[in-house]
This record gives structure tokens, sequence and C-alpha cells, in this order.
């Protein structure tokens, strides 16, 4: 299914506490610019909706239309009974000329239209040791009777997709839940309140408690159906040790999960790697259904009360601790922006892979240029390496480290990232794990017992001949390094789960 969002409110409910972290939030909720980021961070994506009065929302963003997504696994009402119809009309998603976008549910007839659009954009994501925020400034919808409005801004995990952005693309819903969804706000019935749910592993229970998730329950929320307020979340990989998701209302904190209450390999799946983002109004559902104890829309639900946003933003910031490395060890994997980190062994880590080669005939040790899967000098697991009937850029052979699977590595010597450096990791792969099955693809510098300084997550696309390219963010490099690509999964019995045809590192 596509997401669950729901039923946390007649579940949990729990009280604010102070925030601990930098939020971003302006003087006033409703400013119609999108927020400066402050020192030490940068702005990855910001929208103030400064189009014309009537016109739709621009290229950043794509319109999900009608009913579902196409793609496996993917069912009606885009698995979870909401009724609504979404629209690229002007009627269901407009601007006003005022720096407000609204997405407006109608009423025609027995049958509602609305609107849902997502970034086109899916790799927001916290780096290594650093930080993501994502914030809106949003005025929930305010009609008069509004049982089944469920409007919600949220987040899914970029393994979602397979290729190309919304309805217009292919998805893989069976990789739902496990490469995540972080839902930032949602309100159901216009009570005027809001919860912040995450969303992992398998579905039905597993760590995040499926389908319901991980959540704070509905929390009261006075004035959001009259004003704009901030809703955000930032997730927190500065402690490397216990990773963090945390849910804010205008800068004060009521809600955070860590990677210790779902494990590690759990958390990695669904939250280390890229996101893409949605806006929606939705109709009628099993959330507000469970919230009224009712089929809903009703016949006195009221049409065309819109849910405004004034902005959205997406904010990063590097990682700032550095390690010291071992004399054996020595990589300087300098962060972005003003911060930096380096990644290193500790002086008793041992490599216990084997040596040799993968067989590559096309082999190259510039970073940003495509290196073939074969091209390995050194590897950890029974590595595969056969054809591949996927395209061949220049510079790659016609072979692929076939179905790797979890504890599996492969060694990539003397990589020259240059003193430019890169904080971009781009990776051909395909996968045909079945439904629920997922993991990481992990980039790890100068040993493979250091901590990796980027990743993404991989399920089903389509099957073990229906390659994409995937990206990634990652501590910036510079220098020349052994690189080592590592594949984590938690999957129950070790099944392969990806196969890798070439990666590279693009300039900054």
């Amino acid at each position: 299914m596509t997401r669950s969002r729901g039923l946390l409110a007649v579940l949990a409910a729990l009280a604010p506490v102070a925030a601990l972290l930098t939020v971003i939030v302006p003087g006033t909720a409703s400013a119609t610019t999108v927020p400066t980021a402050p020192s030490g961070w940068t702005t990855l994506f910001g929208d103030a909706f400064s189009g014309s009065s009537g016109s739709g929302v621009d290229s950043s963003w794509t319109y999900d239309t009608g009913t579902q997504y196409n793609g496996t696994g993917c069912t009606a009402n885009y698995g979870t009974g909401e009724v609504e119809s979404n629209t690229s009309s002007t009627t269901n998603v407009s601007l006003d000329g005022s720096g407000h976008l609204s997405i407006t549910p109608v009423e025609s007839g027995s049958s509602w239209t609305s609107g849902r659009i997502e970034t086109v954009a899916d790799n927001y994501a916290a780096p290594a040791g650093g930080e993501l925020e994502v914030t809106a400034s949003i005025q929930q919808p305010n009609p008069s009777s509004g049982v089944g409005y469920w409007p919600a801004f949220w987040m899914l995990g970029a393994g979602f997709r397979s290729s190309g952005a919304g309805t217009s693309g292919t998805m893989t819903c069976s990789n739902w839940p496990s490469t995540g969804e972080i839902d930032i706000m949602e309100d159901v019935n216009a009570l005027s309140e809001h919860s912040g749910t995450f969303h992992c592993g398998v579905d039905p229970g597993g760590a995040c408690n499926e389908t319901t998730g991980l959540g704070s329950g509905l929390v009261a929320c006075s004035g959001c159906q009259t004003g704009y307020n901030t809703y955000s979340v930032i997730v927190d990989r500065t402690n490397t040790s216990n990773e963090s998701i945390t849910w804010y209302l205008n800068g004060t904190s009521y809600y955070t999960v860590t990677e210790s209450q779902v494990g590690t390999s759990t958390w990695q799946a669904a939250v280390d790697h890229g996101f893409f983002l949605i806006l929606d109004e939705a109709v009628g559902g099993a959330y507000p259904n469970a919230i009224c104890g009712c089929t809903s829309p009703t016949s006195a639900t009221t049409s065309g009360s819109p849910m405004k946003v004034s902005y959205v933003a997406v904010y990063q910031k590097a990682a700032s601790s550095t390690t010291s490395a071992s004399p054996s060890a020595s990589a300087s994997a300098s962060a972005s922006a003003s911060a930096s980190a380096s990644a290193s062994a500790s002086p008793s880590a041992t490599a216990t892979g084997t040596s040799g080669s993968g067989g590559g005939t096309s082999c190259t040790t510039t970073a940003t240029s495509n290196i073939s899967a074969d091209c390995y000098g050194g590897s950890n697991g029974t590595i595969s390496v056969t054809s591949t009937t996927d395209t061949d850029p220049s510079g790659v052979d016609s072979n692929q480290a076939a179905q790797l699977s979890s504890g599996d590595w492969l060694e990539y010597k003397n990589v020259n990232f240059g003193t430019a450096g890169s904080s971009q990791f781009d990776a051909r792969v395909a996968s045909g794990a079945a439904g629920g099955v997922s993991g990481l693809v992990e980039v790890v510098i100068d040993s493979p017992s250091n901590t990796p300084v980027g990743s993404f997550a991989v399920a089903n696309t389509g099957g073990w001949s229906s390659w994409e390219t995937v990206p990634a963010n990652i501590t910036k490099v510079t220098g020349t390094h052994n690189v080592y690509l590592e594949f984590s999964s938690a999957a129950t019995g070790n099944p392969a789960y990806v196969s890798l045809h070439y990666f590279d590192f693009p300039t900054s």
C-alpha cells in the first residue's frame, strides 16, 4: 500500500515537551517567503508559491491524478480507502497570487475531487553525521462540517519510486513501509488537531507496529484552522549510535522516535536515504473513519474548504564532528558547507574479505567517471559476476555484481575524488527482491569497518533486469581512497536484494 497514516489518535496521545534542537521558524508563521537557513545549514529546497493568481504549481512539483499509483503492489484509493479523485485542475490546486497555495476538495454529486502534489526531487536526505529539516507553514481547512477531511504534509523514501515521479511514473508500492514514511502533519475531520507518524519495517506488525506506525496521536492545535502554523521534522543523524526524528509545531517539539526503538537495520532502510515531499487533502478513508466511528464523508460534509500553504522548505546541516584516523586508514572526507568530517578506522580494525578481482576489463579510478561493478579488487561474501542486458554507458562493460545480500562488500582501490571532491553517489541497480525485502547500499572509505559516509535504500525495482539509477548524498570526500560498497539488510533469511552494474561520484 502507499500509506497507512492513520488510527493513531485512538491509540496514543503525547503531551508536548521542550524543544531541544534548533528549528527554523520565521518571525510569523504566515510568511510568504522561505526563511533563510541559519549559519551552518544550507537550503536544499524552498517554494513560497509566488506564482500568479489562478495558476498551478511550478515544475519542481508533479501532480498525482486519479485514485492510485501505477506499479508493483499499488492498490486503489492509494491504499487508504480515501474516496477523492485527484486532479491537476486549478479548481483543486491553485495559487492565490499573494504567496499561498490552496489544495481544495470539491464535491460534485456523489463524488469528490481534490489535489495531491509531490516534489519531483527525491534526494532530500540527512547526511551521515548531520541533520535534515523539512518544514511548511500551513493553515488547515476550516469547513463548517469537516467529517472526512484529511489534510497532510508528509514524505516517502525514494525507494518507493521505480521510475519517474507520482502517478505519471511507476512506483514499487510493495516497498512500503520498509523504505520509510514520515508524516509531518495530519489532521482529520476538521478537529483542529494534528499528528506526526513514522512508518518502517514490514506490514503488518514489525518494529513500527504497522499499519498504524509509531506516532504522537492527535494533539490539540488551537488556531491551526484559523491561521498559519509551522509544522516541521528534524531527522538527526549526529548521534551515530542512536539517530532520531523529532516533530515540531511552531518550533516546539511534541514527539520523537529513535533508532533504538526499531533497530539499526530497519531504521537505516527507512531513514538513511533521500525522500520526496507530498502535500494533499484527502477525503474519507481509514484515519477519519476511525476517529468519527463512521463512514466518511457524510452527506453533511462541506465542500470546498482548502488547506493553504505559504511555503515549504528543506534544510540540511552537514556533519560537524571529526574522528581520528589510524595511521593505516587516513581518510579525509570533508563535509560540505561550513562543517567537516573524517572517515577512519580504529587501530584494531581489520578487513576480513578475500583479495582478487571481479574481472573487469574497462576500469577507471576517476570518481566522477562510471566505474563498472566488476572492477572491484577485493570482496566479502560470494560475489557472482554475470552479464547484464542493461545499456552500457561509455567506459562501462556489460557485467554486473549480481544479487548481492547483507554482509557482502566490494572494494574499489585508489579511487581519485580530486581536490574538489564529491558529496554525491549515484549507482545503477536492479532488484527482484520479494515484497517487503529491502536493504542499504552504503559507501565506506578506506576500511570496511569505518562508518559509512552515505547510503541509499533499495527494494524491488520491478525485477532483476529492471535497472534504475539511484542517487544518494554523502559526506564530501576528497583525495584518493579505497572505496567499499557495503550491503546491509535486516531481512529474514538474508535474501539477495540488489544487483549492481556501475556507479560514480558526481562533482558537488
